[in-house]
């Protein structure tokens, strides 16, 4: 591969199915959390016990915050600086606590029981998903710490080559 282009070449993929997890997690949260305040929880898809309304809230906002961090990785990619690499870093590590905020919730919320519909259940594997994958995304923009064919490292200006 050529100098810079390791990490680049992955960046996009990782963005990419960040962006569609979060967006399901968005629209999945959105419409469990109407069916929740609308008092529909025995809706044979949702169900869910007293931890499920926080789970909703926070899937909400980790949704919200995570899709909208990948707007600096697509920057980041484009121009690939390390100017552009401290704000996207920055970005996703903000949108990687709040998920495992979420995530943390998901496992009380597994380990409350009750029935927990499907699209509950779908919800909490996607924020299980998207943690993880947000965690492997962090990890392949601070590669460049460690090698710089990798992409731009700290404290290097300009473009790299």
């Amino acid at each position: 591969m050529a100098g810079g282009r390791g990490g680049r070449s992955l960046m996009g993929p990782f963005l990419v199915i960040n962006l569609v997890v979060y967006l399901i997690v968005l629209g999945l949260a959105g419409w469990s959390l109407d069916k929740y305040i609308d008092g529909e929880q025995n809706h044979p898809h949702l169900g869910g016990n007293p931890s499920t309304s926080f789970l909703l809230m926070f899937a909400l906002i980790a949704g919200v915050i995570g899709a909208s961090s990948m707007l600096p990785g697509f920057v980041h990619l484009h121009k690939w600086t390390s100017q552009s690499l401290a704000t996207a870093a920055s970005s996703a590590i903000i949108s990687w606590i709040i998920t495992a905020l979420a995530f943390g919730l998901v496992c009380k919320q597994i380990i409350m029981g009750g029935h927990r519909g499907k699209r509950l259940q779908t919800l909490e594997a996607l924020i299980t998903t998207a943690m993880v994958s947000q965690l492997l995304y962090i990890l392949l923009l601070h590669a460049g710490i460690c090698r710089s064919s990798y992409g731009p490292v700290y404290g290097s200006y300009g473009p790299q080559h």
